[in-house]
């Protein structure tokens, strides 16, 4: 019975794994999908105050309301993705929302995609295979009894508070002198802050599939405590996370709060739920393989989204319609054409006389 039991909660484990990998990949898909539909509902805007101008004309647009749906249906899908899959897998999953938007802008936008973003693609698409298959197996956390449990943990109180008390230092000194000059500051505290709220999200998740049982989770008053700090956190996210953007270009703030915001959230979460301590040494190099390709595939697409790519650029033995340099070596003259006019000048000079 021990083994069939074992057996049973290995199946379930399994499903649940897959249902939130195939969560977190909706959810990347409806947001990608939804920006491109906002920015064509901005674009049909022609004659109408835009609203970069102060207009609020794009409400009239179906286009833009459609694309508001699919970001609240990826938002939902990636809340649910946290409560059936681990968070180090749910996270850096997140980056094909960004693939996505780019491959469908250069189809129904005309935006250019060119072969840095191509590159990226494939290594963001590489790098989350890579994770998907070696991505760890999380302690199994049922219950908001259990996940009081693990909030109690000393390792989780300690990580919790460095990441508050560095917070508070980066808001409250290092803002104020190097804010405007450094893109870390900001970034650093959107990250940081966001590991927790991620934790909250993951625990509010388990509160809900418990709901859905018929369990009196309304009572419980860490639920609501779950609640209350996700609200302070994704505030604190969102004000930080708009001065950054204010301040520098989104081309820099998007990769390294991607970076950073990633490494943040894989931290905590396996301090949190030990997600790595039953992990085979072949299946962490895996993951931490993949992070690094997907980071790279980030940064090829965000840092040289602008950079145009002409032929030219190319070495001389790839450049279409210029001859290769070793045969054209091969076929010079030894001498220069001046200088051969020059020496027969010189010989002919010499018959004369």
């Amino acid at each position: 019975m021990g083994a069939v039991g074992a057996v049973g909660a290995m199946r379930a484990m399994g499903a649940g794994f897959g249902a939130g990998l195939g969560l977190a990949l909706a959810s990347s898909a409806f947001i990608g999908a939804s920006f491109v539909l906002k920015k064509k509902g901005l674009l049909r805007l022609c004659g109408r105050a835009r609203a970069g101008q102060g207009g609020h004309a794009y409400l009239r647009e179906w286009l833009w309301w459609a694309g508001l749906l699919c970001m609240g249906v990826g938002e939902a899908a990636n809340f649910a993705a946290y409560a059936f899959a681990p968070a180090t897998l749910v996270t850096p999953l997140g980056a094909l929302s960004v693939l996505v938007s780019a491959v469908l802008s250069s189809i129904f936008l005309n935006e250019q995609l060119n072969v840095h973003g191509k590159i990226g693609c494939i290594l963001s698409i590489l790098g989350s295979t890579v994770m998907v298959i070696h991505a760890p197996q999380e302690e199994e956390v049922s219950s908001l009894e259990s996940m009081a449990e693990k909030l109690k943990d000393p390792g989780f109180i300690v990580f919790a508070v460095c990441v508050l008390v560095s917070s508070l230092l980066l808001i409250f000194v290092a803002g104020p002198r190097y804010g405007q000059s450094n893109v870390l500051v900001y970034v650093l505290v959107c990250s940081a802050i966001g590991s927790l709220s991620v934790s909250c999200v993951k625990g509010l998740g388990i509160a809900l599939k418990e709901l859905f049982s018929g369990k009196p989770v309304l009572k419980e008053p860490l639920g609501w405590v779950l609640l209350v700090c996700l609200v302070i956190c994704i505030s604190i996210q969102i004000n930080y996370l708009n001065k950054a953007l204010d301040i520098f270009n989104t081309s820099v703030v998007t990769p390294i709060y991607y970076v950073l915001f990633t490494t943040a959230v894989m931290t905590c979460s396996a301090i949190l739920f030990k997600e790595w301590q039953h992990m085979v040494l072949d299946n962490i190099i895996g993951s931490i393989s993949g992070f690094l390709t997907i980071v790279s595939g980030i940064f090829l697409l965000h840092a040289f989204r602008d950079m145009p790519f002409t032929p030219s650029l190319l070495p001389l033995f790839l450049q279409p319609g210029r001859p290769d340099r070793h045969q054209s070596c091969q076929h010079q003259p030894l001498l220069p054409s001046q200088d051969k006019g020059s020496q027969s000048a010189e010989e002919e000079e010499e018959e004369e006389k």
